[in-house]
């Protein structure tokens, strides 16, 4: 029986390593600032998706959605960036929103690693 692997996690830190995040923290203040001068982020706080006849819901404050995505709703997919312990993290990034991601990321003075450790 293998492990189920549950998705690859992309970071926006300012430290050298995501592990240490709250250790340079992009506050939720600076976040919330930030989402509020981009036209193409949506501050929603929670996300909802449906498995099975369930609705599954996350709540988490500075929880933002890329609206500006190409993507966007199609087949409810949607570029979710998740504030928390001092960095933001998008699960499964694709090359566009890697580039968000980056953009973001010099706007805040910070780095985008993913979960291995690596610089983008």
């Amino acid at each position: 029986m293998g492990l189920l692997k549950v998705g690859y996690d992309v970071h926006i830190t300012r430290a050298q390593h995501w592990t240490e995040s709250e250790s340079n923290p992009i506050t939720l203040d600076e976040w919330l600032a930030y989402i509020a001068g981009d036209a193409e982020m949506r501050l929603d706080n929670f996300a909802e998706a449906a498995v099975g006849g369930d609705t599954l819901r996350y709540d988490n404050d500075g929880l933002a959605v890329w609206a500006a995505f190409s993507g966007h709703g199609l087949d409810g997919n949607m570029a979710w960036f998740d504030y928390r312990h001092g960095a933001v993290v998008v699960k499964n990034p694709n090359e566009e929103i890697l580039g968000k991601m980056i953009r973001i990321a010099a706007a805040l003075h910070a780095n985008v690693i993913g979960d291995e450790g690596e610089f983008y």
